[in-house]
């Protein structure tokens, strides 16, 4: 199999919730660090327009969005398995409301003026109010929570959450991590990075001796790969051979032009040519002068997907 290599930035929630996976499945990867902000000159022509983090590669193939990632790493290391199959169903389910509801009312939380410079580490008071600015238009007319509000919620989310370990087992489902717990971690490790506001999590100690046994995974064994070597793979490089079952709730067929989008923020389409449409995962071919010919993945949930 070709390398991962996995383009991210340190501060990123959700990049931190692969590199645990990288670190639980003793995975090793080249780590490519983007930029926070657009632009991002050197991730575009992989993704076509795509801008969350993170994002990873293996040879011309672009996987989008964490819920995808951790599937496709599933696929490559499949054990120690992230989705036990007593609690598969409900792992998944809660692992969607962490990468959801709990990360933005965790944000919501967090991105007060106590705790937005501390969580986002050396950036300059210029710097931070740029990243502001970017997000505000990343989220576009997504709803906002007030602080208030969201500190009311957080508080309940978090002991619920506390209540979940009261059992006495190591993980959220029982004595073997699972997705759950590492969407879950995301939120309360980027809390724990901001002390000024960390404080909420004093009355949940079963989640924070929970979140020392997550963080003891580490990150697998990683080097450092620039960002030019990583387009130059992606133009050495073919995408992979897709057999699965073609399954169709748009009308369209395979070779159609369409562009795919995520639902809630961050709406950029990406248009190509339609070569994967499976149950759980949406593909599409597309060319760009500096990556050359590569295929970019999504999740069905969470993304929409139109003609173009």
């Amino acid at each position: 199999m070709a390398e991962i290599i996995f383009h991210h930035y340190p501060n990123s929630p959700f990049s931190e919730k692969i590199r645990l996976i990288f670190g639980f499945k003793k995975l090793a990867w080249q780590s490519v660090v983007i930029p926070a902000i657009m632009p991002k000159p050197k991730l575009m022509p992989l993704t076509g327009g795509y801008r969350r983090t993170p994002v990873m590669q293996i040879g011309a193939d672009i996987y989008c969005d964490s819920a995808l990632i951790a599937d496709v790493l599933e696929r490559i290391a499949p054990t120690p398995t992230l989705y036990p199959a007593a609690v598969e169903g409900a792992s998944r389910i809660l692992a969607q409301w962490a990468d959801s509801t709990l990360f933005w009312t965790m944000i919501t939380y967090l991105f007060q003026p106590a705790g937005v410079q501390s969580a986002l580490g050396n950036m300059s008071p210029e710097q931070v109010k740029a990243f502001g600015a970017d997000r505000a238009a990343f989220r576009g007319s997504m709803p906002r929570m007030t602080l208030p509000e969201a500190t009311a919620s957080l508080s309940l989310y978090l002991q619920r959450l506390e209540n979940m370990l009261a059992g006495g087992q190591d993980y959220l489902f029982g004595s073997a991590p699972s997705i759950a717990d590492f969407s879950v971690y995301h939120s309360v490790w980027f809390l724990r990075a901001a002390p000024p506001v960390a404080g909420i999590l004093d009355a949940a100690p079963r989640l924070l001796a929970w979140a020392d046994r997550m963080a003891a995974f580490g990150h697998g064994d990683l080097e450092k790969m620039n960002a030019d070597r990583a387009l130059e793979v992606a133009r050495e490089s073919s995408g992979a051979a897709y057999d699965a079952p073609f399954v169709d709730h748009h009308g369209v067929q395979p070779g159609d032009k369409v562009a795919i989008m995520p639902t809630d923020y961050g709406i950029d389409p990406v248009e190509g040519e339609l070569v994967l449409a499976t149950g759980t995962e949406l593909a599409v071919r597309r060319h760009d002068e500096l990556a050359g010919t590569v295929v970019v993945h999504f999740p069905r949930i969470g993304f929409q997907m139109k003609k173009a």
